[in-house]
């Protein structure tokens, strides 16, 4: 009897780990869950267990304490790639605290390369982001858009988050990697079992949308609308955060199949569609019938004016594509907040 590989997913409990490790177990791999709950519930375990009918692994572990780390790997010898998730990601909050967002996500990623390297793990999908390129010359940006400087501490914690596992990879010859730089990730999984439940007030439009729906918000603030865009609102690529999970599997799978070209590669993960946050307001409203009331205030600090992806590579090379639609989407992101509301 084969046994399924184990794969170690940090920051797993997480809205876009919950959905890969979802992903995972119903693509045949076992899992281990690593997160200290900071900004996550230990009922999103439960969630998960309901969706597949198998229970993950699961330490409650701080990425950054890098004893307990390693005595995760000590303790699960069976480990044979890692994703990587683990992170403090807003971009609004790094401005504000640059030092927690340098500690935290590069310490955790230092920390889990040295257990990988010391027990001989030599797979890893990365979670970067499409914030790695700053504020792109040409759209829809590709991989081999030139990475400016970052707009914030986030997106700078991303683009040297890449080269430390380049340079990682460089100096380790085992070592292999996917980078998945993917763009903003809405909905929930269609069982509304699990989503995304951020802690304290959302720094993600989409949440926010959904909780001024629900009653929990007076009202949506828009952040600007006086960007050089045709309504002046931010334009984004919004993935379907299924999709985006069954990405992390596709890129798991490229490298355990060893078909990746590079030890190092970068793959855009988005839907090669940009919408402005007023039009998806928008579609909010068409999509769910609910109305929601909303304000423009000032621009934020560092926020990007407008990206979008060109998916063709990871399209090409790794076989997947985004196939949810910004409807369904929107509807599967409304019923997880009604049913973590009780909202009939």
């Amino acid at each position: 009897m084969t046994t399924a590989p184990l794969i170690l997913i940090t920051g797993g409990a997480g809205y876009i780990g919950s959905h890969t490790v979802v992903a995972l177990q119903q693509a045949g791999f076992d899992t281990i869950i690593v997160d200290d709950l900071s900004n996550s519930e230990p009922g999103v375990i439960d969630g998960i267990t309901r969706i597949t009918g198998v229970r993950p692994h699961f330490e409650q572990v701080d990425c950054c304490d890098k004893p307990a780390l390693a005595a995760v790997f000590d303790n699960h010898p069976a480990i044979t790639a890692a994703i990587h998730f683990a992170a403090s990601k807003s971009v609004g909050e790094s401005v504000r605290q640059p030092l927690k967002y340098y500690r935290n996500n590069l310490l955790s990623l230092i920390n889990l390369l040295d257990e990988m390297i010391r027990h001989h793990v030599d797979q890893l999908v990365f979670s970067s982001s499409c914030t790695v390129y700053g504020q792109p010359d040409h759209l829809p940006v590709a991989e081999d858009e030139p990475v400016k400087p970052a707009m914030s501490p986030y997106g700078n914690t991303k683009q040297i988050g890449e080269e430390i596992i380049r340079d990682a990879a460089a100096a380790n010859d085992r070592l292999q990697a996917v980078l998945l730089r993917y763009f903003n990730p809405i909905g929930a999984h269609p069982s509304a079992e699990i989503g995304e439940r951020p802690a304290g007030v959302p720094q993600n439009l989409v949440p926010f949308i959904t909780q001024t729906a629900a009653g929990l918000r007076n009202e949506l603030s828009i952040f600007g609308d006086d960007y050089n865009t045709p309504d002046g609102s931010c334009i984004r690529d919004y993935i379907n955060v299924v999709d985006l999970a069954k990405a992390h599997v596709t890129a798991l799978h490229y490298l355990l199949e060893r078909k990746n070209a590079q030890p190092v590669e970068a793959f855009n993960i988005g839907t090669g569609r940009g919408l402005s946050v007023l039009e998806l307001i928008a579609l909010f409203r068409k999509a769910t019938g609910v109305d929601l009331p909303a304000k423009i205030v000032g621009r934020r600090p560092g926020d990007i004016e407008q990206v979008w992806a060109n998916p063709q590579k990871a399209n090409d090379v790794l076989g997947w594509r985004a196939l949810e639609t910004i409807d369904d989407t929107l509807r599967s992101a409304w019923n997880w907040e009604k049913r973590i509301r009780k909202i009939t």
